[in-house]
This record gives C-alpha cells, sequence and structure tokens, in this order.
C-alpha cells in the first residue's frame, strides 16, 4: 500500500478519492501539519463507526480535526440508556482499534442536498449539518457500515489512523448554541507513528499533574464558589500576592518605558459602546444593566475608557506619542461550556495599553512593544512566535483603511526580519492585530499578547492632534496587551512550571521553621529583616516534628527553606534549603539578606 494519503493542488489538500492526477504534490503518512490534518479528520469518523457498532442509536453531528486532535459532537447514551462517561472511552478504543487493523478503504460519493437530505430525512443531526452547507453538491465518506455527510479530506484506507488515543470526554452545545441541547464531545488524538504518539500520551499525563486548577487549590492560590457564580474567580491571599508582586514589577517597567497610569470606569452608557461599534459587533458578550433610564454596559475592553482620557485635552505633535496604561477589570459574556479555570473566566484583569501616535510613529512603536514582549517572555523562560490577524467577517471600518493598518503590522515585522503566520479573518472588529502565541515547557502554544493597529476608533470618535503646520490631523490607536490577562497568564505560568514560580514572585519566598519555642524570637527578627527587604516569609511555628514542617513548606513549593536551631541563634545564622537549586547551605545572617537580594533582583524587566 502507497504512503501517499492525499495531495497538495494549489495550495488545497485534496484526498487520494478526490484527485484527478494533475500538477499534484504528495502528501505523505508522516507527521506534517496537512498530513496530521488528514489523518485526524478520518480518525474523528473512525471513532464514529466504533461508537455506531457499540451504541446504535447514536446520532452523529460534526466531527472536525484541531490543532492537536479531533473531536465529534454525537447525541449518544448507553446501551442501558446511561450517559457516556470517561470509563467508556477504552472500550471505544478498542473497537477502534479493531475498525483500523481491518484495513477498510475509505471511499466517497457525490451527491446532490436534495438527495442527502431525503436520504437521512429521520436524522435531525444530519438535517443541522444539511442547514450549514451551501446547495450544491454534496460529498459524503464511508468505511464499513459507516458514512456520513463531510467535504473531507480523509486517508484512503482505515490503517491510517491506527496511532490514536482517546483524550476525554465533554459536553458540547449543538451548535455551540448555549440555548440548545448539550451534545456529548468526544475528543482524541492520532499520529503517524507509535512513537509520537507515546510522546503526546506522556505530555498528555505530565498536563493534567500541572493542571493549574489542581495546583491552584494545592498552593492556596484562587477558588470559584457557585453562590458567588461561575467563571468569577475570587484570589486567596497567596494569589493575590503573587498578582501584586507582577502587578508592582510591571509598573515600574511601563513607567520607566514612558506610559503614564490611567484609570477608566468599569461601566459606561451604551452611547459610548454604539460609537465604538462595540454595541452592533460585540453585545452578545457584553453585561448591561438600566439605571435612571438609562442603558449601561460594563466594559469588555478598556479602549473607550482611555479614548476619553486622550479626549481630556487638546493634543499637539509634540505631545504624541501618548502612551497610557491601566491593570483593567473587564468582564465579558463567555457561555458556561467554555469556562475552564482561569484559562476562560467571566471577569478578568488585562495589562493594557493604548498608544496614541502619528501615521508616522507606528513602527517605532511596534518595535517598542515588540521589545517589551521578548523582554518579559524571556523572563519566564517563554519562547512566542507571532501571527497577524486579518480583517474578521464582522468589523467596522472602510476596506483600504483595513489594508493600511494590516500593512503596517507586516512592514513593522518584515523590516525587523521577525517570522509570522497569517490567521486569515482573525482581527479584532476595529482593526488588525498581531497575537502573541507563547510556547510552554510542555510544548504547548497558548495565545497571550496582541498588538493592534487601529485607525477606525479615532475616526469614530473624531480624535485629533495639531500638527506643525497647525492643522487637525487623526491619530492612530495602538492597542497593547503583552500578557493578555492576569488570570489566564497566572494560569499558564502555574502549568508551565508546575508550580515552581521564580523567587521574585513567588506569594512565599521563605518558610522559617524554628526547631522549638526557645528559637521563634529569633524567627520572627528575621521574618521582619525579610519583610524590610520586600520578602514574604511565613514562620512555621505549628507544633509539629521538623520533618512534617518541611515536606509541608515543599508540597507548598516555597522556594527557600531556612531552619533556626541553638547554632544558628548563637551564630546569628540560617540553615538554608534551597528548593529551587536544590542545594543545603549554613550562611551567616548578613550573608543570607545579602543572597536574598540577589535572588530578588535576577530578573529584570
Amino acid at each position: 500500500m502507497s504512503d501517499v494519503i492525499a495531495y497538495k493542488v494549489n495550495g488545497v489538500v485534496v484526498d487520494t478519492q478526490s484527485y484527478d492526477g494533475n500538477g499534484g504534490e504528495e502528501i505523505l503518512f508522516d507527521n506534517s501539519k496537512e498530513a496530521l490534518d488528514v489523518i485526524r479528520h478520518s480518525c474523528a469518523h473512525l471513532m464514529a463507526a466504533a461508537i455506531k457498532e457499540l451504541y446504535p442509536n447514536a446520532k452523529f453531528f460534526v466531527g472536525p480535526a484541531i490543532e492537536d486532535g479531533f473531536y465529534y459532537d454525537m447525541r449518544v447514551m448507553g446501551n442501558g440508556g446511561e450517559k457516556l462517561g470517561e470509563a467508556d472511552l477504552e472500550l471505544i478504543e478498542k473497537k477502534m482499534k479493531e475498525l483500523a487493523l481491518a484495513k477498510t478503504d475509505i471511499v466517497k460519493l457525490n451527491s446532490t442536498k436534495a438527495e442527502v437530505a431525503a436520504k437521512y430525512a429521520s436524522d435531525d443531526l444530519k438535517q443541522e449539518v444539511l442547514k450549514r452547507i451551501p446547495d450544491g453538491v454534496v460529498s459524503l465518506y464511508s468505511q464499513g457500515n459507516f458514512e456520513d455527510i463531510c467535504r473531507g479530506p480523509h486517508v484512503p484506507n482505515t490503517i491510517f489512523t491506527r496511532f490514536f488515543k482517546l483524550t476525554r470526554i465533554a459536553g458540547a452545545y449543538l451548535g455551540g448554541d448555549e440555548n440548545r441541547e448539550m451534545l456529548t464531545r468526544i475528543y482524541g488524538t492520532a499520529y503517524a507513528d507509535k512513537e509520537s504518539l507515546k510522546e503526546h500520551i506522556r505530555i498528555i499525563e505530565e498536563a493534567k499533574k500541572r493542571d493549574h486548577r489542581k495546583l491552584g487549590a494545592e498552593m492556596k492560590f484562587f477558588t470559584f464558589d457557585d453562590d458567588i457564580g461561575v467563571g468569577l474567580p475570587i484570589w486567596l491571599p497567596n494569589g493575590a500576592r503573587l498578582r501584586s508582586k507582577l502587578e508592582h514589577k510591571l509598573y515600574k517597567t511601563h513607567r520607566l518605558r514612558g506610559y503614564e497610569p490611567v484609570r477608566g470606569p468599569e461601566i459606561l452608557k451604551s452611547d459610548a459602546w454604539k460609537i465604538s461599534g462595540h454595541y452592533a459587533n460585540y453585545k452578545e458578550n457584553m453585561y448591561f444593566t438600566v439605571i435612571d433610564e438609562q442603558e449601561y454596559g460594563i466594559k469588555p475592553m478598556n479602549c473607550v475608557g482611555h479614548i476619553k482620557v486622550y479626549q481630556s485635552d487638546i493634543r499637539s505633535y509634540r505631545d504624541l506619542p501618548l502612551k497610557f496604561f491601566e491593570y483593567g477589570v473587564v468582564h465579558r459574556h463567555e457561555k458556561s461550556g467554555v469556562l475552564h479555570g482561569l484559562f476562560r473566566v467571566r471577569e478578568f484583569t488585562q495589562d493594557d495599553a493604548h498608544i496614541f501616535c502619528m501615521p508616522s510613529q507606528i513602527k517605532e512603536n511596534v518595535y517598542e512593544i515588540l521589545s517589551f514582549v521578548d523582554t518579559l517572555m524571556s523572563a519566564f523562560g517563554f519562547s512566542y512566535e507571532m501571527e497577524i490577524s486579518t480583517k474578521p467577517a464582522k468589523a467596522v471600518g472602510d476596506d483600504e483603511v483595513w489594508e493600511i493598518a494590516t500593512k503596517a503590522l507586516k512592514d513593522a515585522l518584515d523590516e525587523k526580519g521577525l517570522k509570522y503566520g497569517i490567521d486569515e479573518g482573525g482581527g479584532a472588529f476595529y482593526g488588525p492585530k498581531i497575537d502573541i502565541k507563547i510556547t510552554d515547557a510542555l510544548k504547548r502554544k497558548w495565545q497571550c499578547g496582541t498588538i493592534q493597529v487601529d485607525f477606525n476608533l479615532p475616526k469614530r470618535f473624531d480624535l485629533g492632534y495639531i500638527d506643525e503646520n497647525n492643522e487637525r490631523k487623526q491619530p492612530v490607536m495602538l492597542h497593547r496587551a503583552i500578557m493578555g490577562s492576569f488570570e489566564r497568564f497566572i494560569g499558564i505560568l502555574l502549568e508551565h512550571t508546575a508550580g515552581e514560580l521564580p523567587f521574585w514572585i513567588a506569594p512565599t519566598q521563605v518558610v522559617i521553621i524554628p526547631i522549638a519555642d526557645e528559637h521563634l524570637a529569633y524567627a520572627k527578627e528575621v521574618h521582619s529583616l525579610l519583610l524590610e527587604l520586600g520578602v514574604d516569609s511565613e514562620i512555621s511555628s505549628k507544633n509539629e516534628t521538623l520533618n512534617k514542617k518541611i515536606r509541608t513548606a515543599e508540597k507548598q513549593r516555597v522556594p527557600m527553606i531556612i531552619v533556626l536551631g541553638d547554632n544558628e541563634v548563637a551564630s546569628r545564622g540560617v540553615a538554608l534549603r534551597d528548593r529551587r537549586a536544590r542545594e543545603q547551605k549554613d550562611m551567616n545572617l548578613d550573608e543570607f539578606l545579602s543572597f536574598i537580594k540577589v535572588k530578588l533582583n535576577e530578573v529584570n524587566i
């Protein structure tokens, strides 16, 4: 059997079932992106075929390939009428393996939409799929007894889908509409060889250990409470300390880079959101209320408040660029099905900034932001890549303005020789953007920061400045967030470090363990000296054994532990256990405090 699973014709992947033999570049059975997309899409159908054999009552909606695997949405119950759960995945996998090794050809059939609609007249989910397909030719793919509506592409034979793993089961609203029924969604992944699959499974298991929700509970960082509301994190003292340190460090860095702190209100009249375009283009993601018969919207973004700061004074070209920043609390109406720990919440805080500048200043300010990004990501050990997102279907402003803004971003990256991808249609409704995508310790990619060029909002709010010829001109507005949000970034950082946070932002940096009561006075003195340096420490004075106190501190992933006994009190020293360096050493108190000062400043952002 040939290793060719598809072809690439004029940039489009075409499966062997559809290929006419002209001008195609072979796509082999390997782990290239194109090959994996075809393998994973086909593996989704393999899973559906297995489920149909095991649970004949199952009906299927859609089953696409996604970035790291695939999923299928379906209506399915166990043969006893029970819901499927994680325990059922093993049985499904076993049947999938059997079907894959049967080496069944995957066959494509073209038909008309009317014929397919008649064929599946009694299947309401198939009818939902057909609603999303334009009139004309409709393709179906079959393998053995299983057939489904699908545009493809697919591998030619089930043997190419044999290296797979089902990863989890979840609920998903039909078509993503939370007002419709909840379907069962099963996720999986697939590769072209056993070794790659094995490595992926290893990463999944490691990711479970690093899950920020688990670590957040263990380390007492944050919690959620249904009495308060879903998607609304409650920050406990440890988590609040971490956030505070991050905020203070970034505040100084912003000021050194010429940013001015500002603060806008968290609730604005709907009139402002109508001018900005949020009311027409983003309303479904916002919360509204009525006060004195006037509608107000809780802000989902900070840009309108910063625009009002700009409008508070007459601006000259000599004032530009003006850089405003805010740790802005925003609220967005995320659907309950997509909420996930700190990664997707309804209330979060952005490290938000807006730069108002002349068109001639766009590049230099984009460069400054990119420098800021690089400094911050390097401090946390993240590698990153960039992607330019272009005009979406739902947008404000003329095409010409969008082209100018998009070209400005491309030119800035091109002139610096920086690589980037293109996400067609992924921009904000008011302007194109550069998305910063970081890679963590498990080689997972996360979208965090953005840089957006916006000619539209300055025009809609009639912003202006006086140029060197005493004429009124319109400024450009750059939207910028580097971390994206504190919540999401902290969640990513917890999983990236497995909770072993850098010393300078660890919520508790030192645990002081006095061996006996007579050593407590010295422990309190050390605690006070550390506090004066801006170091958070805790005294472990519970009536527990020394070993248990050390284990407790290590479970909390505290970077440093100092033990104080008779020798340390007499010599005014400390017995240090450095968790990060995995070292133990004795130091006098002055040496220890000097060492701590160095650790506090080892990262310069």
